[in-house]
This record gives structure tokens, C-alpha cells and sequence, in this order.
């Protein structure tokens, strides 16, 4: 699926990344390690008036502490958006305490190591079919002919949604993620689509059950108690879109990290299946560029780090830039494939920790492992370029590669 960006919001250049920060900036998505780094020389939180006030820590310490703070931070919205925008119920995300925890018990089984290692011969069988079909190419974009396939048919296979229907979620993604944070309209839009196609999904396993997810969820309860239908559509909305992007987006910054360092590939295509070397490199690639960041909404004045914050305002919980921090990791601007001391964040912090980073590993593990066997040479094409998504999910959308076999 193409992404050229051409109905996107024009958003006005940050003029100041402590005092106008905006993650729809250009220069988010390829530069945000360097912004994250130069805000933290100045202060631990930045701010914007973008989105009504809305803040950014920076530091390790700053993001832990709105993470695990329910009581004067909100999840029931997970993305700065501008004020009004409509919150869709994408439980367990958008849940606080109590109902947090009974919803994260209904996804979290089909999560689990065991299940989720029963995933890896059929995910290895599909990347090496993507591979297969590369026969004859000597230039590709590995983003469209492989990172954003892989996600796509790893979480339809685990939850039985169809794999057909591959460019919707891809459009729903780049509209919520892209264009909705400006425009609420937008997000209207792509709530109501998705209500409607996940509630059809849904009511064909009540009268059709399959052994699959969807119709766990369909008739799923929570304490012996039905669940409200409205959040259900919701558990399949959060799986299928945050499933897709958020690995997409982390198997992508691999691939494109590791097209420049054929050093480290050559290490790592020497290793076995199961070595330690493969394990740490696949945790560096999370830790070194994490995709995802997370927005609150406080509900009780507090101060963190220093900084005020009033009820009504949002704030970002940015875990990429705590995985940068210095105070938190030795080197942190170093790439190190075999860093062991790894107590990344990537995958959030808290009681809203993914439910699905088992998945999101292997799918990273898997991908990168059958590509880097099938072209041990390949490097970014030098006549174009990658683009990068901005946003509450970074990574890039396109790679152009050189598959020197």
C-alpha cells in the first residue's frame, strides 16, 4: 500500500522542540532520536499548546512515573489529539483500575509463550514464501513486499480476523495515526468503520465459531459477568491495528538499521536459530528505535519532574526517548547487537505493558533471521529515500533495498 502523505494535515514547523513540540512534524519520524536527545540536555518534560497543553517527558525516570500513576493519569484516550477529539474504547488500553485488569485477563492467554510459540513454523513458512517471490529482483521496498506483510499475517493468524482485508487495516492505520491526531473528524470516521466491521466479524462467530480469537472474544465475560458488546469490537479494533503497526514498524527500523552495518549481519546470519546473539541484537532493535509511544490524560493536578500538570491536559508517556536515556542505559546512543544489560521499555511500562510482546518477538525475531539468511549482502538503494511515519507509531514506511544476492 502506498502512503505518499498527500492528504496529510500541513503541520507548521516546530519552532521549539521544549516549548512547541509536535510529533506530526516532518522531522519526527527520521530525526526523533536527536530531538529526544536535545530536549533532554535543557529539560526532563517538554511541552506544546498544539494539541491544548499537552506534555513530553524524556527521561526514564519522568515516563515511569506517569506510567505507573493511575490516579492522577487517565488511559480512556492513548493518543494526543486536539481537544474534543472522540475516544474509541480499545480495551485493555483505554481501561483504568479496576476494569483494567479483567480485560487484559480475556487477551491475555492467546498471548501467551506457549500459544505464541506455536506460531513460529507457519510464520517462518510465510516469510520464506515473501522471500520465494523476490526470484529474479534486484531492487525492492522492503516494507511493502515484506515488514508490513509479516505483522499482518501473524496477528490474523492468531486471531482468525481475515488476512484479505490487509489494505483496510493499513488505511485505518495511516488515517488514526497520520491524519487523525489533527483532524477529530477523521478519527470519527475511522472509529465508525472499524465499529462497524469488527461488530460484523464478531456476530458471524456467534452464529459460525471457529477455534480463533474472534470467537473467544465473542463470547468472552469478565468475573462471570457479559461483557458490553461496544468493548468487544473494541478488543479486536486494539489487536488488529496496534498488532499490525507497532511491528511493522519495529521489524522495518531492523531491516533498515542492519542494510548499513553488513558487519552485523554478516555476525548474526553465522549464528544459529537460537543463539544469544540473535536474542540481544532483536532486543537492541526494540530498545534503539521503539515505535510506539503512549498519551495520558491527567485527572488530577500533579507535578512531575518539576513540572505542573492540570486536569484536562495530556501528556505523552514517550518510551523511545527513556530507552535513550543515559541515566538509564550505559551508551545509550550506541547500536550494540550485543548488549545484555537491555532493560528496555519498548513494549511500555505499568499495568498497560503490551499484551502482545510475545508476538511482536517473534514476528521481529523471524523476520529479520529469514531475511538476513536469504540476502546477507543487501543495503539500502543510495538513488532513493525512506520515508518515515510520524506520530504516535515511527517507523519506515518504505525501504528501498539493494538485494545483492
Amino acid at each position: 500500500m502506498a502512503y505518499t502523505g498527500a492528504d496529510k494535515p500541513v503541520v507548521e514547523p516546530v519552532s521549539d522542540w521544549v516549548t512547541d513540540w509536535d510529533w506530526l512534524d516532518d522531522r519526527w519520524g527520521e530525526h526523533a532520536i536527536d530531538i529526544f536527545n536535545e530536549v533532554r540536555e535543557q529539560c526532563p518534560i517538554a511541552s506544546t499548546e498544539r494539541y491544548g497543553r499537552s506534555f513530553m517527558p524524556v527521561t526514564m525516570e519522568a515516563a515511569k512515573t506517569i506510567a505507573h500513576d493511575t490516579e492522577h493519569f487517565s488511559s480512556w484516550r492513548v493518543s494526543v489529539s486536539m481537544p474534543g477529539a472522540a475516544a474509541f474504547p480499545a480495551p485493555p488500553i483505554t481501561s483504568d483500575p479496576p476494569e483494567h485488569l479483567g480485560h487484559r485477563k480475556v487477551l491475555l492467554q492467546s498471548f501467551s509463550p506457549k500459544n505464541i510459540a506455536g506460531l513460529e513454523e507457519e510464520l517462518r513458512r510465510y516469510a520464506r514464501e515473501l522471500i520465494a517471490s523476490l526470484d529474479g529482483l534486484d531492487t525492492v521496498d522492503a516494507a511493502d513486499v515484506y515488514t508490513q506483510k509479516i505483522p499482518v499475517h501473524g496477528i490474523c493468524a492468531l486471531t482468525g480476523a481475515p488476512e484479505s482485508d490487509a489494505d483496510l487495516y493499513l488505511d485505518w492505520i495511516y488515517r488514526n495515526f497520520q491524519i487523525a491526531p489533527k483532524r477529530p473528524e477523521e478519527r470519527a470516521k475511522v472509529n465508525a468503520e472499524m465499529s462497524v466491521h469488527f461488530d460484523a466479524l464478531l456476530r458471524d462467530r456467534l452464529e459460525n465459531p471457529r477455534n480463533d480469537m474472534l470467537t473467544m472474544i465473542a463470547n468472552a465475560t469478565s468475573e462471570g459477568e457479559e461483557i458490553a458488546w461496544g468493548l468487544k469490537t473494541g478488543y479486536v479494533a486494539l489487536l488488529i491495528i496496534a498488532g499490525i503497526d507497532t511491528t511493522w514498524s519495529a521489524l522495518g527500523s531492523g531491516l533498515w538499521h542492519f542494510a548499513q552495518h553488513p558487519e552485523d549481519v554478516a555476525r548474526l546470519v553465522d549464528a544459529s536459530n537460537d543463539s544469544l546473539l540473535w536474542q540481544t541484537a532483536s532486543e537492541e532493535v526494540l530498545r534503539y528505535y521503539a515505535p510506539v509511544s503512549m498519551a495520558r490524560q491527567v485527572v488530577k493536578d500533579v507535578e512531575v519532574a518539576g513540572c505542573p500538570m492540570r486536569a484536562g491536559e495530556q501528556t505523552l508517556i514517550n518510551f523511545p526517548a527513556a530507552n535513550h536515556d543515559p541515566e538509564a542505559f550505559e551508551r545509550p546512543e550506541e547500536f550494540q547487537i550485543d548488549r545484555l544489560r537491555n532493560r528496555h521499555v519498548a513494549f511500555g511500562m505499568g499495568i498497560h505493558r503490551c499484551v502482545g510482546s510475545n508476538l511482536a518477538r517473534l514476528e521481529l525475531l523471524v523476520g529479520m533471521q529469514e531475511w538476513m539468511r536469504a540476502f546477507p549482502g543487501y543495503s539500502l538503494d543510495p538513488t532513493k529515500k525512506t520515508l518515515w511515519a510520524n506520530g504516535q507509531v515511527r517507523g519506515p514506511r518504505n525501504i528501498p533495498v539493494l538485494l545483492n544476492r
